[in-house]
C-alpha cells in the first residue's frame, strides 16, 4: 500500500510538474495569434487580428488565469427574436467551445478558457470555432464539424414542466 501511495504521490509530482512547464503565457498566446493572422495589434493581454477580414480581440488576465477569443457577430438592434432564439439553441448543440453572447448591444462568438491549461492546438481551435460561429449565424449557428444530436422531440411538454 506505501508503494502505490508513493509511486503515485511520484506520478503526480511528475505531471503537475510537467504541466507548469507547459502552461499557456501570453508571449506564447500572442506568437500564435501572430502566426495564424493576417495583422495583429495592441499590448499584452490585449489584441486585436485580422483573419479572412474577421475582426477577433483576444483578452487575458493573467491574476485570474483567463482568457477569451471573440469576434463580434452582429449589432443585437439587428437581430430577429427568431435569430436570438436559434442562437441559444446552437449553444446547447452546435457551437460547442464557442458561445453566442451579448455584451454592450452586440452579439458575440465568443471562446472562454483558463489561460495556464491551454495548449497551442485548443488556441488554434478555438479561433477556427470563434470564426465559425461568425461566418455561420443566420444559417447553421455552428462553430464546426461537431454537434450534440437535437431532439425531434422536446423530452418536456411546458405544461408538465416544474421548476
Amino acid at each position: 500500500m506505501k508503494k502505490l501511495i508513493l509511486t503515485t504521490f511520484l506520478l503526480l509530482s511528475f505531471f503537475f510538474s510537467f504541466s507548469q512547464e507547459e502552461k499557456m503565457t501570453n508571449e506564447r498566446l500572442f506568437q500564435i495569434i501572430q502566426t495564424v493572422s493576417e495583422e495583429s495589434t495592441g499590448e499584452t493581454g490585449n489584441w486585436q487580428f485580422i483573419i479572412d477580414s474577421t475582426l477577433f480581440i483576444c483578452l487575458t488576465d493573467v491574476n485570474h488565469n483567463r482568457m477569451r477569443i471573440i469576434s463580434p457577430v452582429e449589432h443585437v438592434k439587428n437581430l430577429s427574436e427568431e435569430q436570438l432564439l436559434k442562437s441559444l439553441e446552437a449553444n446547447f448543440h452546435t457551437v460547442l467551445d464557442t458561445k453566442y453572447a451579448i455584451s454592450d448591444g452586440v452579439l458575440w462568438s465568443v471562446f472562454i478558457h483558463p489561460l495556464g491549461e491551454l495548449t497551442d492546438e485548443q488556441v488554434l481551435s478555438a479561433i477556427s470555432q470563434v470564426y465559425s460561429g461568425v461566418k455561420t449565424f443566420g444559417t447553421h449557428y455552428s462553430s464546426g464539424f461537431l454537434s450534440f444530436p437535437k431532439p425531434e422531440k422536446p423530452a418536456i411538454s411546458n405544461k408538465d414542466k416544474k421548476l
